[in-house]
């Protein structure tokens, strides 16, 4: 490739000389241009693409070093070469001390070696361009990257810092030139607070290897304040592999470390209570079995669940739910000392280790003291909410002796505190393994009862006190298990509650129930009402109003048919939920009734905005007339009570002559009972049906089940009644 060489001056045949020079280059010719003015020149050089310039300094329209000061000035990269008279050494000296290359004795240069010195100067300036360009850019990179970056000399002093070296240290790279890498790299340990024995720099300077910071290194800045480092320092070597000087590359992990923390402590964290979660709860029990075992003392484990928090997650909303178990959390906090630790196991379930414990009995007093405590109102937003604990407890080390069998046995417990009516605590037993593992069992074969339709109906008719007619039937579950035989549903119904089968199960029974008096209505029997016991989880499903439709669309039973029954304790959890639910059922014709009257917390104010057709008197209430004479307060009370709100009675659990005397009269319109009939098969229920009037008294046997009726006894045989002898 050519280069281009523009030559100033006023001479010719200066000019024609170096061009005749230039052009017989052996290595090829150079491409030259002849001005005569500086300004001339100086456009020129604007322009671009010169390589070098060869200028006598003394021109038309200037003269002197002031026509290289302005040719530098117009092309600070590009190689100037002077042309001077030999009297004028002291004007080329002072053009090469302001940068001239070279300079050139006017009319001594012909068959010289100024081709040779031309090329060699470009050349040079060529590689120093790329020199610098490689330079620019290792700066840029190094300036680019977030690791901080200081480099020393053979002596350990500083000569070099990038911007992250300057941001995280506070030294600016003209500041900390030159000054020992101890003044500005100072570090000390993460934990003593010492500076280290010996530098890294000082290290590297001494053994000529690399080596790197201890974890938990933390670096002083210049205002005294701190981050935590790691780093690596190696040996910069010249190009003959001597030493001569050390490079520090580091970064502040602070940000890092604190995220690291922060995860840790969120893995072992409750997200919305900042309770300790169930894998930090274990280590600590772990820790602190460790530590009862050592001095001979007990600890205890509390496992508590929340009693129908379910009912206001889903009726007032996650949020309310969320705030409300952050309520519980300041309020167990509160009840416990700082060296216990309260944790939740997630929804609404919290554990609590009480350490160091002398006695049982300091589980017990903190026990109670949650129970007062929860079952004060809790303020969220507007409302004031109300809810109660089940408490289990387990003891180390009569129940358990690691940490997975202490919560288990606590958690057993608590199951036997909801058993015994919620809002209490119970201590573990051997005999409540044995009642969990049996829970466990029947939630197993619950599971398959429903694929394989294990279910059964019987019906217990209800009947008119002053006619005997049957004015209706209560559908009552049972299970028909395979090796079990007939399984009653106390035995079974609160493990498909806290199972989750219980909604599938009672729409079974729903649907069943109805599809079973439709057929009644086609043979033509009498047209009776059915009455469903409908549980709280069932009612307070947002489904279940449609469930209800959808059973009578599909089995074509008209809803003045359909009764049914909810316990007032269910309806009165949250009335105001409770009449919405009513109101939509009653439009649709449905009869309602409250169930086990009596043994609840009903509101007279409430009871009149439910749309209630029907009361029934709880059995226990029955149970308690003696006589016919007998004043049977509650009994009389309720039955007023109906008929002044034009509500019809049914009085559960007639069991004898004596209690139906009183019960008609008080004009109790319906009773249902053993004393007319024990619940039975649909096929039985049909043959009373047939009978036309009702029997007052039916004995079944589970082989030959037989009614007393007008002194004769009769056998019903799946549906058919025959006269026995």
């Amino acid at each position: 490739m050519q280069n281009r060489i523009l030559i100033l001056t006023n001479d010719p045949a200066e000019a024609n000389a170096l061009k005749e020079l230039l052009g017989k280059f052996i290595n090829g010719p150079f491409e030259v241009e002849w001005l005569t003015r500086l300004d001339a020149g100086i456009i020129r050089l604007h322009e671009g693409n010169i390589d070098a310039i060869i200028v006598d300094l003394l021109l038309e329209d200037s003269s002197g070093i002031d026509t290289f000061d302005q040719l530098q000035a117009a092309a600070p990269h590009t190689p100037i070469i002077t042309l001077n008279e030999a009297e004028d050494e002291a004007l080329a000296l002072e053009a090469s001390l302001r940068g001239a290359q070279a300079h050139l004795s006017k009319g001594h240069f012909a068959g010289s070696l100024v081709p040779q010195t031309l090329r060699s100067i470009i050349q040079r300036k060529s590689v120093e361009e790329a020199f610098y360009t490689e330079k620019a850019r290792a700066e840029i990179a190094l300036n680019s990257i977030s690791d901080a970056v200081i480099c020393t000399d053979i002596s350990g002093n500083i000569d070099y810092l990038n911007i992250a070296a300057e941001n995280i240290t506070g030294w600016s790279r003209e500041e900390a030139r030159g000054h020992p890498v101890n003044e500005v790299f100072k570090i000390v340990d993460g934990i003593s607070h010492k500076p280290p024995a010996q530098n890294p720099v000082h290290l590297v300077l001494k053994n000529n290897e690399p080596t790197s910071l201890n974890a938990g290194t933390l670096l002083i800045r210049r205002d005294g304040t701190q981050v935590s480092i790691e780093d690596s320092t190696s040996p910069i070597h010249d190009w003959n592999g001597k030493l001569t000087g050390v490079v520090i590359v580091f970064h502040d992990v602070s940000v890092a470390q604190a995220m690291a923390k922060k995860m840790a402590y969120s893995a072992q964290h409750d997200f919305l209570t900042d309770l300790p979660n169930r894998a930090l709860l274990n280590d600590r029990i772990s820790q602190a079995i460790t530590l009862a075992k050592r001095h001979g003392k007990q600890l205890a484990v509390l496992f508590l669940d929340l009693d129908n928090f379910k009912h206001i997650n889903d009726s007032l909303g996650h949020a309310t739910g969320d705030k409300l178990l952050q309520s519980v959390t300041q309020r167990l906090r509160h009840c416990v000392r700082s060296s216990d630790t309260v944790s939740r196991q997630g929804g609404d379930e919290f554990v609590i280790l009480l350490t160091e414990s002398k006695f049982a009995v300091d589980a017990t007093f903190i026990a109670d003291k949650i129970i007062t405590e929860l079952t004060l109102p809790h303020s969220i937003g507007a409302s004031e909410l109300h809810i109660t604990t089940s408490i289990g407890i387990s003891i180390y080390p009569e129940d358990g002796e690691d940490a997975d069998s202490l919560v288990k046995n606590a958690d057993t417990a608590m199951y036997h505190a909801k058993a015994n009516g919620r809002n209490n605590y119970q201590f573990f037993s051997n005999e409540m393994n044995v009642r969990a593992v049996e829970r466990q069992f029947i939630e197993t074969h619950l599971r398959v009862a429903l694929e394989n339709q294990e279910f059964i109906l019987y019906y217990q008719p209800k009947t008119n006190l002053t006619t005997g007619e049957i004015t209706g039937a209560e559908a009552l579950l049972r299970w028909d298990h395979p090796e079990w035989g007939i399984v009653m549903p106390q035995r079974f119904i609160s493990v498909a509650e806290d199972c989750g089968l219980i909604v599938a199960i009672g729409n079974w029974a729903l649907r069943e129930a109805c599809l079973q008096v439709k057929k009644w209505q086609d043979l033509g029997l009498s047209t009776i009402t059915i009455a469903v016991n409908i549980s709280a989880i069932e009612f307070r499903q947002n489904s279940f109003v449609q469930r209800v439709r959808t059973a009578l669309m599909e089995t074509g039973l008209s809803p003045k048919y359909l009764q049914l029954e909810i316990t007032e304790s269910v309806l009165m959890h949250d009335a105001a939920t409770s009449v919405a639910i009513l109101n939509e059922l009653k439009s649709m014709g449905v009869q309602l009734a409250m169930d086990d009257f009596g043994t609840g917390y009903s509101s007279l104010s409430y009871l009149k905005q439910f749309p209630i057709d029907v009361l029934k008197i709880d059995q226990s209430f029955v149970h308690d007339i003696r006589s016919a004479t007998d004043k049977g307060i509650i009994v009389s009370a309720v039955v007023g009570m109906a008929n002044s709100l034009e509500l019809s009675v049914v009085a559960e659990g007639v069991e004898n002559h004596t209690q139906l005397t009183f019960l008609k009269k008080l004009k109790c319109k319906e009773g249902q009972g053993y004393f007319f009939s024990q619940p039975v098969i649909a096929e039985q229920f049909s043959s009373l049906l047939k009978m036309d009037i009702t029997p007052w008294r039916c004995n079944f046997s589970e082989k030959t089940p037989s009614i007393l009726f007008s002194n004769k006894i009769f056998n019903l045989d799946r549906g058919n009644i025959n006269e026995h002898h």
